[in-house]
This record gives structure tokens, sequence and C-alpha cells, in this order.
């Protein structure tokens, strides 16, 4: 079945990059010319993606503002001719990139809590998840190699990368077993291993494709590690269950 769904959370209040996000959404930190977010933007639609919620929160609408269109920016550059008819339709293309909606994660409970609210959208279709904060630059989109790899397997997938044993205790740490190339079958995860908790050194990090029943796991899902309402918990059900399918993504993250 064809990804044509994603939701991208972009609700987190960017502590970990303080001061720079007092006033700035990180989403919208710029990386050369362009915001971090419409990076992420621009690989889901390469990957086949239609349709986009972005879910975000009080103070965060200049994302909004950025996907929108700007009649008093475009007839300012119109009026500038030929020197700027590139930047005008720039601008303009922004705005056409894919179908994008937005709604309001109004207390941050975790990454979990943020897919959640994404369950009138998603309906009963499997979707992708791009994180907010994390840009993967790459000749094949990261999210598009996820999306072959559940047309192919017919099974929940999760991009994945080896990180270091100092870094392991940030992230997930997957129970991982080489299937082919570089597709491993994923029976188990931990959110933020202790020391000796470790599968792997296989974390998820930034992308995965879910199936709709994941909001049905995540409805009765315990709050976990730091009172917030964890996704790798809900997804743990779903590998140890029927099995996950990791993809060890190319790219640069």
């Amino acid at each position: 079945m064809k990804i044509k769904r994603a939701i991208i959370p972009a609700a987190g209040l960017g502590t970990r990059v303080l001061p720079a996000t007092k006033a700035m959404p990180k989403e919208m930190l710029p990386i050369v010319d362009k915001p971090a977010i419409q990076y992420i933007v621009e690989e889901a639609v390469k990957s086949g993606i239609t349709d986009i919620l972005i879910i975000i929160s009080r103070g965060k609408s200049i994302i909004e503002d950025h996907f929108d269109r700007l009649p008093e920016l475009e007839a300012k550059l119109e009026a500038g001719g030929e020197s700027k008819k590139e930047l005008l339709n720039e601008v303009i293309e922004i705005a056409k990139l894919a179908n994008i909606t937005y709604i309001r994660q109004q207390e941050q409970k975790g990454l979990g809590h943020a897919v959640l609210q994404a369950k009138s959208f998603v309906g009963n279709e499997p979707f992708a998840v791009l994180y907010g904060d994390d840009v993967i630059i790459g000749d094949d989109p990261c999210t598009a190699q996820l999306c072959r790899a559940y047309e192919k397997h017919g099974k929940g997938v999760v991009g994945i990368k080896e990180v270091s044993s100092e870094q392991i205790h940030r992230y997930s740490s997957m129970k991982a077993s080489h299937m082919d190339g570089n597709i491993y079958k994923i029976s188990d995860m931990i959110e933020k291993p202790a020391t000796g908790q470790e599968f792997s050194l296989f974390s998820i990090l930034g992308r995965c494709v879910l199936p709709p029943e994941i909001f049905e796991i995540l409805e009765r899902t315990p709050y976990g590690f730091g009172n917030e309402l964890q996704l790798t918990d809900a997804m743990r059900e779903i590998a140890i269950k029927e099995g996950l399918v990791g993809v060890d993504f190319t790219g640069k993250r």
C-alpha cells in the first residue's frame, strides 16, 4: 500500500538549543537558506507523500506562515522584474509543496501524545512520521526508503542508525537481527536505556512508517520515561507481537 500521509511533530519547546529557541521555534532555525522544517516537508514530498499534518503548539504559528502565501512579498518581488523572478517562483512554490494542515498539541506530553493527536487525520491508513527536529539529507530520501520497505514487507518500519555507546542512553536501543542488505528485523526496543539495558547500538533516528493500529495501542499505553507518552513504548508492543522492519538508511542526519 502506498504511503500518502505523514505527520511532523513540531510542538516541542526546543530546550536543548536554548537560548536560540526562546522566541524562534527550533524547526524554523535556518540551515543555509531554508528553515529546517522545509527540508523535512520537501523530503516527505519527494517520497510520494501528498498530505501532511504538522503538529504545533502555542507560539509556533510562524511555521504556518512560512508555508502560506504572502501577497505583499510576492507583489514586491514581482515589481522587481526579471532579477527577482526566481525568488518569486521559489516563495510561491513553498506554498504548493503539499496539502499541509495543522493541529495544536495543547500540552507537551511526549512524542506518543503528539502522534495520538493525528488519529482523525490518518484514519485507517499506514502513515509516515518525520520528527520535526531531524533533518536527513541524501540523494534517496530517507522516508522513501522506509516507504519502500513497508510496501515490500507489510510491517511497520523504523529508520535506524548505530550511535555511540555514550549516546545510546539519550535515544532508544533496538533488538535487531540482520535480514538482508540494510534491512533488519526489530523484535524489541527500549527508550533511553540505562547502562546494561541496551539491546544494541542501533537507535531510531527521526523516521518511521506505522500502521494505524498504533493509535489503539497509544490510547492504552501508560506514561513512561519522563512521565511522557513514549511512541517507542507503543512501537515495542508491535515489535514483540509482529516484528518491525528496521532500515539502516542512507543519508546524512
